[in-house]
């Protein structure tokens, strides 16, 4: 059996997570989905391996991410484990923005002591229709300047669900 774990802020993060669960679930895995709020108690020595997903917001995880890896980082150390790191960065190519992804992915292995077998960085979503008005005002700034000519009120989704699937299938264990 997996685990599917995650966090979402806007919900992008979650869609991802089901979407992986049904694709492994059609290739006859047998699957756990979590929300990681409600993961403190899990006994991960039923699982044979386990997927997270959390999204990048500013510059760091969510705390729901941090606390379950932190709490039960032998045990993930110890199985297949593959992390999906969302973010708006993992949709360009400027090399600043990637390190920046990847250097968050690190801090979090530091931190918790988790070291995930696999990462990746997955492109997310804007969506102003989810955002507050800080953040609606400071993520059009973002996609102004990253995706010129994109429409700045209107939701638009960046992941790239072929790539997500070939990770998924390269990744599942036995």
């Amino acid at each position: 059996m997996l685990l599917i774990g995650y966090t979402t802020k806007e919900g992008q993060s979650r869609k991802i997570a089901r979407w992986c669960a049904d694709r492994l679930a059609g290739a006859g895995k047998a699957i756990e989905l979590l929300s990681l709020k409600d993961a403190s108690d899990v006994d991960l020595t039923r699982f044979d391996g386990a997927i997270l997903i959390a999204p990048v917001h500013v510059g760091r995880f969510p705390k729901p991410l941090i606390a379950f890896a932190n709490a039960q980082a032998d045990a993930l150390n110890e199985m297949p484990s593959l992390f999906l790191s969302v973010s708006l960065a993992a949709s360009g190519h400027d090399a600043d923005d990637w390190r920046g992804i990847e250097k968050v992915a690190v801090d979090l292995s530091d931190a918790t002591g988790w070291t995930p077998g696999r990462t990746e960085h997955v492109a997310g979503a804007y969506q102003p229709s989810k955002y507050d008005l800080l953040t609606k005002f400071i993520m059009k700034r973002i996609i102004a300047e990253k995706d010129p000519g994109s429409d700045l009120n209107a939701d638009r989704e960046y992941t790239d669900w072929e790539a997500l699937g070939q990770t998924i299938d390269d990744w599942t264990p036995g």
